[in-house]
């Protein structure tokens, strides 16, 4: 028999002084029997960055054809395609051939290794931006996965700072790859 995906609600209020994006959204997020909560939450703050009306969690781990979240237009082109982990180069360049950008966050402590091996393959994807998460921050925000969460998150000179209520956990951001 297989596994099944064990639901999460969020309610994530996010305040993005950068981009001047203010909302409250309420998500359902499917977490696949193999993902951990770490990948969920940073699935999680993936989405707040990028916050949109048309952002939407995919079924990911479900179907390897998508990424983990996407944002289409209102005729189904995809504009933004976002992974998270460390996905190869075959899929990145799949992304990046079908949408008009592409983010990965990486975020544990083999990324730059993952990283060094991939860079030269994905070099003429010039709509590629990755991103690696600090593994301390990302650990810090496993603990704050619960079924039913409320959370706000503050995005200001490009820090972002994730609460429950509880806990603040900062997110420091390093680039690897910006979209030329």
């Amino acid at each position: 028999m297989a596994l099944k995906a064990t639901i999460y609600k969020a309610e994530l209020s996010i305040a993005d002084m950068d981009r001047n994006y203010y909302d409250t959204h309420v998500l359902t997020l499917a977490r696949h029997p193999s993902e951990t909560d770490e990948r969920m939450m940073v699935r999680l703050l993936a989405f707040a960055i990028h916050a949109h009306e048309h952002l939407t969690f995919t079924k990911g781990l479900f179907d390897v054809d998508e990424p983990d979240l996407w944002q289409k237009d209102l005729t189904g082109a995809i504009q933004l395609w976002i992974e998270v982990g460390q996905p190869d180069d075959k899929k990145l360049l799949k992304g990046a051939g079908r949408s008009e950008h592409v983010v990965v966050y990486s975020y544990n402590a083999t990324s730059h290794i993952w990283w060094k091996a991939l860079a030269n393959k994905v070099e003429r994807a010039k709509n590629l931006s990755v991103i690696n998460l600090q593994s301390e921050a990302t650990e810090q925000l496993a603990k704050m996965a619960q079924r039913t969460m409320q959370l706000q998150c503050t995005i200001q000179d490009g820090q972002i700072w994730l609460t429950d209520g509880a806990d603040t956990v900062l997110i420091e951001r390093e680039t690897f790859k910006d979209e030329r």
